[in-house]
């Protein structure tokens, strides 16, 4: 286990920024993080503001592996990735995919609460009428149910898709849906991996034909390397919506994974109307360079959040730290 500093020396290092969205993703206007200058390098703290202490006291160990231990040995210098189309109306899609020098490869959100079926598949179509040749996967966050998720995917299936990313909240329910569609449509675990007590119970049950690992939520770079391993199954390196400094951890897993078969969703700073780093990790030619990023000074001045929501991050920091 890698060791932790003081809390007073992630206090004294901490800046809480709140950065805005170009487009609401997951229900989010605006991405609220707390980012350190640690002796390694810059860390992103950016556990979602619902998330329990528990949950974020693996992304603060991600952090501290980022800042003050740096991260494992790379086998690639360059990281493919998607672009990544929230639940909009089609009309918007162009606009979005606009944003993004990454078509090869496109995830889309569906299932959003308050949506149809009907809203999907004109979304998931608008996307393949636009871009023919581009692997296309779908993500539903949990939001079905087994017949819902078997309906579903069987219909979203005609525009060819490359997996559906987590179509139920369960692994049981993710088993059932596998089962039913007998390789139609390949099926990728997210949820059931970084969000649960064994993240390698989506394997054991035969649940899912591949995983979605992200580098925070697992706890750092080389646990995800350690889960992705002992899973035996195909990975794909995804972001949990954050900044530069937040989606280098993501591009150092993906770097170090000894296979790479799908594009990586680390693109989703496109979808952010700022960034704290002034030469922001965003695709060109489809992929990212494995580099590090520093934050720029005037950046995190401008989009300091107040002192109020610096407060409540900071005694975040000191309940998830005591749990390390």
């Amino acid at each position: 286990m890698l060791s932790v500093p003081s809390l007073e020396e992630l206090q004294a290092a901490a800046h809480v920024v709140t950065l805005p969205m170009r487009v609401k993703f997951r229900g989010v206007t605006e991405r609220e993080v707390m980012l350190f200058e640690g002796p390694a390098g810059w860390a992103e703290f950016g556990p979602f503001l619902e998330y329990d202490d528990v949950e974020s006291a693996m992304w603060l160990a991600s952090a501290v592996e980022a800042g003050w231990h740096g991260y494992p040995a790379t086998v690639r210098d360059w990281v493919p990735v998607n672009a990544t189309v929230p639940a909009v109306e089609p009309a918007e899609v162009a606009g979005i995919l606009g944003a993004y020098d990454a078509l090869h490869t496109v995830k889309i959100k569906v299932a959003e609460p308050g949506q149809s079926l009907a809203q999907d598949a004109a979304r998931v179509g608008a996307v393949r009428h636009l871009l023919p040749d581009a692997r296309i996967r779908v993500d539903a966050n949990g939001g079905w149910d087994v017949d819902q998720a078997v309906q579903a995917l069987r219909m979203l299936s005609v525009f060819g898709l490359e997996y559906a990313e987590q179509p139920v909240a369960s692994v049981p329910e993710m088993a059932a849906v596998r089962r039913a569609l007998s390789g139609a449509v390949l099926i990728a675990a997210d949820e059931s991996v970084r969000k649960a007590s064994d993240p390698l119970a989506v394997a054991r049950a035969g649940a899912a034909d591949l995983l979605v690992v992200k580098a925070a939520p697992l706890g750092g770079v080389r646990r995800a390397l350690e889960i992705v391993a002992e899973a035996g199954l195909p990975a794909v390196v995804s972001s949990a919506l954050e900044s530069s400094v937040g989606i280098r951890a993501g591009v150092a897993l993906a770097a170090a994974l000894p296979k790479l078969d799908y594009a990586c969703g680390l693109g989703t700073v496109s979808l952010m109307a700022a960034d704290v780093v002034s030469d922001s990790l965003v695709a060109i030619s489809g992929g990212l360079a494995v580099r590090d990023v520093v934050a720029t000074p005037a950046l995190l001045a401008k989009f300091a959040a107040p002192p109020e929501r610096r407060d409540w991050w900071l005694d975040r920091l000191r309940r998830t730290h005591a749990l390390l």
